[in-house]
């Protein structure tokens, strides 16, 4: 009868197979300790013919005896030639990464345009605000297009524009064309070098 391996022992690490599992198995049958010790030998010179590319990264084989440790659940009772993994520290689980918490009122424009915004709303009336501005407003436009394919109105980017700063930016009597293409901004006959803006913004943030 075929012997499906759904049906047997759940593998500790599966990229060696279970013919090395088998090995490590055998290997704490053995009573005697001189041949338990050359076993696992023969079984660390095995694993590390699986993956000779790895022969070459930072504790290679340390890395090897770890792995015959974890195989054996810590059980093995050999001479290993380093400080091996404890089970204790095998089984702690990971700490948890701390993610930022909070609503985003636009799940497609993103975290980091609100931020953008908020920024904005802190600056002086001027120059430097309005160019903000509009890099701002291209973003937006770029996030919503990469939502939405069919694409969006600029007056529907400068009405959230409006909305999220709860009127604080409103500028519905200017005339300014977004192109989220290729970044370029044109205001009436004004033609603006979008390169110079991107490097006004970097240095904002």
């Amino acid at each position: 009868m075929m012997e499906y391996n759904t049906r047997q022992k759940k593998l500790a690490l599966p990229e060696y197979g279970r013919s090395v599992q088998k090995m490590v198995d055998h290997a704490l049958t053995i009573e005697n300790r001189e041949e338990r010790q050359k076993c696992a030998e023969t079984i660390i010179r095995i694993m590390g013919s699986m993956f000779p590319n790895t022969r070459n990264l930072p504790d290679y084989e340390r890395k090897l005896w770890d792995h015959l440790a974890i195989m054996s659940d810590f059980m093995l009772d050999i001479d290993y030639p380093f400080e091996v993994i404890k089970k204790e520290a095998f089984h702690t689980p990971p700490q948890r990464i701390p993610y930022q918490t909070g609503e985003i009122k636009s799940r497609h424009y993103g975290r980091i345009v609100e931020e953008m915004i908020a920024h904005a709303c802190t600056l002086q009336d001027g120059e430097e605000k309005e160019q903000l501005i509009e890099l701002i407003a291209i973003q937006m436009k770029k996030n919503y297009i990469a939502w939405n394919k069919d694409g969006v109105e600029d007056k529907k980017i400068w009405e959230d524009l409006r909305i999220y700063t709860k009127g604080a930016i409103d500028i519905k009597d200017r005339e300014i064309k977004l192109n989220a293409g290729n970044g370029n901004n044109h205001r009436g006959n004004t033609k603006r070098n979008n390169t110079n803006n991107k490097k006004n913004f970097k240095r904002k943030f």
